[in-house]
């Protein structure tokens, strides 16, 4: 190959670099984010090893998606610049790795918790703070799980700073009051429950009380959510309590699962 046709060629062996370079970073920075859910869904390893490639890829993925974002743009201008044959397809690769490496770092940037929050470190939380209702059921689910069904009985935690807790974070989970009967609040719940897509563990009409858990897409975690379903005078009332299994805080997850529930019952 002559000096002239070497020239020619280098233009197109830059464009090549640069789209590959960019598709190789987006897909690198992409099946680090999806192997963090990835390894606890096929349970190579647990949470805490998940959160930690999350969180590599949140800290480092923004400034890849950038270098992927600038070697497209690069490409495609260089490829008018130089008019470089057959750039169309440096160009679409170079495209590609960026718009992964965004994928993949708007995906982990979407679990972060609101910064303006300052969310309590709880992760058990009850309508009824004086009596809260019980899980029965559940509880043989929970055998092994590091939080405790005990109210206020885990981690470090008293009944006491809970309920001040509580009504601090979430003083509008309170015991909600219905003019339905029970009969009809009972159906409306399960049916939430199917709504919402959590797991229905048991329902006792009798004794007014329904028992599911709701399993987060991501991690895996599993909450264990208890209805309990009364009637008092002419209204019924709900009481719902959500524990998480595992964690000391739950980043306010509880409290949003209780209010899409209760905005269920309230249509």
């Amino acid at each position: 190959m002559n000096t002239e046709t070497t020239k020619r060629a280098r233009p197109g062996l830059w464009l090549k670099i640069g789209g590959l370079a960019s598709l190789v970073l987006g897909l690198g920075l992409g099946l680090l984010t999806l192997a963090s859910a990835a390894g606890i869904w096929l349970r190579f390893w647990d949470f805490r090893r998940g959160f930690s490639l999350l969180g590599a890829a949140n800290q480092y993925g923004q400034w890849l998606a950038w270098a992927c974002l600038l070697l497209a743009a690069v490409t495609l201008i260089a490829s008018q610049l130089l008019k470089v044959k057959n750039a169309g397809k440096f160009v679409s690769i170079a495209a590609i790795g960026a718009l992964v490496a965004w994928i993949a770092y708007f995906i982990p940037e979407s679990f972060r918790p609101d910064e303006n929050v300052n969310y309590p470190p709880i992760h058990d939380i009850s309508t009824n703070r004086v009596n809260p209702p019980e899980f029965v059921a559940v509880a043989a689910l929970r055998a092994d799980a590091p939080n405790k069904l005990v109210y206020g009985g885990s981690n470090n935690m008293t009944s006491e700073r809970l309920i001040e807790l509580t009504n601090e974070a979430y003083p509008d989970l309170i015991t909600q009051h219905y003019s339905e009967s029970v009969n009809v609040i009972f159906e409306e719940a399960l049916a939430a429950v199917d709504d919402l897509g959590w797991e229905l563990v048991t329902q006792d009409a009798f004794a007014g009380r329904i028992e599911a858990t709701d399993t987060t897409f991501w991690f895996r975690f599993k909450d264990d959510v208890v209805i309990k379903i009364n009637q008092q005078g002419s209204d019924t009332t709900v009481d719902v309590r959500s524990v998480s299994r595992v964690g000391t805080g739950d980043v306010g997850a509880n409290a949003i699962r209780m209010r899409k529930l209760f905005a269920l019952l309230e249509n």
